[in-house]
């Protein structure tokens, strides 16, 4: 069977979609509006079954690929008076210190979507940790439902200061080479943009189809940034052309690039709203810019 892709939806339905998934629409909610569109309750329900992620069929890394050691880690969060828990993966057989990148997830927590893009960094010959927010709400409830209505309880700078703390611990952990990037999709390409005005030390960011920081933040910025945009994410673009203004008033290097005719959420192989050819050049890119700024 051939694997859906956006252009097998109605753009209606995944604008729906994408309010549903970012919280602007309940479950519910997308399924009366879909019935509307699709014809019946049941089409509707087929097509929020057809959207959610499958995580099993887009795996690109095994979780106990002998390449890799893989383990969940747990630093302590001063800032947000707590812990941090997350997924933690490096090169197989590496006794030397490692370039890092810390993994931020969208806004459904630590999923084995992002465990496997921590492990597919850590064959790139990095030292990932993934941290999941929810772990203060008992972690990743392994339902991408439950998971969203979790992060609508999390406290939001409460968990930004988990991010800023997981960050920090990197750049002193013994397997870290001390050069300390992060890479974030969605919600966490947000932190991600968030992080470089709160770390001086940040050696990198890479966000994918992430909202921008404060603009009267941005001059505090010092690490060079790598931003990808979806052509058709308005909610998203929208705030771009201010960012890229600051960024260049205050002189941050950045390379940033828009994928054209490609939905939000591009890089996540899971769904249908994945775009191949632009989520090979995006990763081509990220990881290019990573060893660049991390070396």
């Amino acid at each position: 069977m051939a694997r859906l892709t956006a252009k097998d939806f109605q753009p209606e339905v995944l604008q729906l979609f994408d309010r549903y998934v970012h919280g602007d629409i309940s479950r519910r909610g997308f399924l009366d509006r879909a019935a509307s569109l699709a014809g019946s309750a049941a089409a509707a329900a087929g097509l929020l079954a057809a959207l959610n992620p499958k995580f099993a069929e887009a795996q690109q890394v095994a979780p106990g690929d002998s390449r890799l050691q893989t383990r969940y880690q747990v630093f302590d969060a001063p800032e947000g008076n707590g812990t941090v828990r997350g997924y933690l993966a490096k090169p197989a057989g590496v006794s030397g210190k490692l370039p890092t990148v810390l993994v931020i997830h969208e806004n459904r927590g630590l999923n084995p979507h992002i465990e496997d893009i921590t492990r597919r960094l850590a064959l790139d010959g990095f030292l990932a940790f993934a941290p999941d927010a929810l772990y203060a709400l008992g972690g990743y409830p392994g339902d991408e439902d439950k998971a969203r209505e979790l992060f609508s309880k999390l406290d939001a700078g409460k968990t930004l200061n988990d991010f800023v703390a997981a960050a920090r611990a990197l750049l002193t952990w013994p397997e870290s080479s001390g050069k300390v990037g992060a890479v974030g999709f969605c919600y966490g390409g947000g932190v991600v943009n968030i992080l470089a005005t709160r770390i001086p030390e940040l050696a990198v960011g890479v966000a994918f189809y992430g909202s921008q920081p404060p603009l009267q933040d941005v001059p505090r910025i010092k690490a060079p940034l790598l931003i990808h945009y979806a052509g058709v994410d308005e909610r998203i673009n929208a705030g771009w052309p201010k960012f890229e203004v600051a960024l260049k008033a205050a002189a941050i290097p950045y390379e940033a690039f828009v994928y054209a005719g490609v939905q939000h959420g591009f890089n996540n192989d899971t769904t249908p709203r994945f775009d191949e050819p632009a989520a090979k050049l995006a990763w081509l890119r990220t990881t290019t810019f990573l060893k660049k700024n991390l070396a």
